[in-house]
């Protein structure tokens, strides 16, 4: 059996008023009311809550800000992804759905015949993109996930996420 070393910590008792927690209730509904009262202030410069008049005053992204995933597109108008399901795989909030095609073009193996992303479910990490081999799928849109009032209207098809993407600079093989 081990040695160990136990501490003791000796505690104040406490009466049955600091037991019944109103000393806490009545300090943090004090400090509620401070600050209910002190953003009455129509001086805006000594108020401490920040609000934004949206859509009046845009929301300004950082450079870095990812946004919504948009579908890359080949030079003769096709989607650019070949359904290898990289990015459904890695994805962490499972919110990419593909289903694999066979493409009519002998030189492309497979392409997705649906391609679904839940954009509620989206956590906005970007391991899709990093997954992707062939620079099919972008999140560098800049476009916040506008507010939906039905949850089908989150459901983002192959269609709609070519419509928002456009012609890819990478090439097939990596040269020029």
């Amino acid at each position: 059996m081990a040695n160990v070393n136990v501490k003791v910590i000796d505690r104040e008792p406490q009466s049955l008023w600091e037991k019944s927690y109103i000393p806490e209730i009545i300090r943090g509904l004090a400090v509620t009311t401070g600050h209910f009262f002190r953003n009455l202030n129509p001086n805006k410069e000594k108020r401490t809550t920040f609000t934004r008049n949206y859509p009046e005053e845009p929301t300004i992204y950082p450079e870095r800000y990812r946004g919504l995933h948009r579908l890359m597109l080949r030079d003769d108008g096709q989607v650019r992804c070949v359904a290898c399901m990289c990015c459904s795989t890695i994805c962490p909030a499972d919110c990419i759905h593909i289903e694999a095609g066979e493409h009519d073009d002998p030189t492309i193996e497979k392409y997705p015949s649906v391609f679904v992303i839940d954009e509620l479910r989206c956590i906005v990490c970007g391991l899709c993109v990093e997954a992707c081999p062939c620079d099919a799928i972008r999140m560098d849109s800049g476009t916040h996930i506008p507010p939906y009032g039905e949850r089908s209207e989150a459901f983002y098809d192959r269609d709609l996420l070519m419509s928002m993407g456009g012609r890819s600079q990478a090439v097939q093989g990596g040269k020029r």
